[in-house]
């Protein structure tokens, strides 16, 4: 396996970070919604980013 540069280690981290944060904001709004319709669409896009994080992690190993 190569090595990956100081830059693309970087921009991994950019984007883990950025994914963590999305990842709460949609549990938290699920949280918040009375809405069961929208609640189960805000749940759907936390599991769907929770996804490209774990993809994310995977290319670390």
């Amino acid at each position: 396996m190569a090595k990956l540069t100081t830059k693309e280690l970087t921009a991994l981290d950019e984007s883990l970070n950025q994914e963590q944060v999305i990842i709460k904001k949609y549990h938290t709004m699920a949280g918040q919604c009375g809405d069961t319709k929208l609640k189960s669409q805000l749940e759907s896009i936390a599991t769907r980013h929770q996804k490209h994080y774990n993809t994310l992690i995977s290319h670390l190993k």
